[in-house]
């Protein structure tokens, strides 16, 4: 079983990866300092329950083969169980966020969008970013999970939630 994460480079993918299984010593995460700097996809196991996959980010710095890679890894893989969507909340949805999005649609993958980089917007911007993705989700999708995930792999506010979410979806809430 595998869940993807998925976004414009610089959202902070491996960083939150890391914060998610910093609990599972197995998973050994390194981040950049550069952004864009993950070029192919990296497959993290989480001991024998699922896996992780971090992918490439798609604008700034995207490799060249990305479309193929992604397209085609989202398409047919049959036992990916939930793609997550990140979208940086300082910046909002960019037109590539929404042809990543489209993607999901147009192959009826389930997904969630996940809001990073928390620390870094004021509560009031915050506030006013989650009510217009949520308006967004709501009106434009309709293979995305409702709920909007904020969450800064800095401070590690909404990680908890977050992880709850994924053992519930792989199944790992015994």
């Amino acid at each position: 079983m595998q869940n993807s994460i998925y976004s414009r480079s610089n959202v902070g993918k491996s960083s939150l990866i890391k914060a998610l299984f910093s609990l599972a010593p197995e998973v050994e995460v390194r981040v950049s300092k550069k952004p864009g700097h993950t070029k192919k996809m990296n497959f993290f196991k989480v001991g024998k329950h699922f896996t992780v996959v971090d992918m490439p980010g798609y604008g700034f710095r995207a490799p060249e083969d990305f479309v193929d890679m992604v397209e085609t890894y989202l398409k047919e893989r049959r036992n990916l169980k939930r793609t997550f969507l990140l979208v940086d909340s300082v910046v909002g949805i960019q037109k590539t966020d929404n042809i990543a999005i489209e993607m999901c649609e147009e192959f009826a993958l389930p997904y969630v969008i996940v809001l990073t980089k928390i620390d870094k917007s004021s509560k009031g911007h915050l506030l006013k970013q989650v009510l217009q993705i949520q308006k967004f989700v709501n009106m434009k999708t309709q293979g995305c999970f409702p709920q909007l995930f904020p969450v800064s792999a800095v401070t590690f506010s909404g990680i908890h939630l977050l992880r709850c979410f994924i053992a519930s979806v792989t199944g790992n809430l015994d």
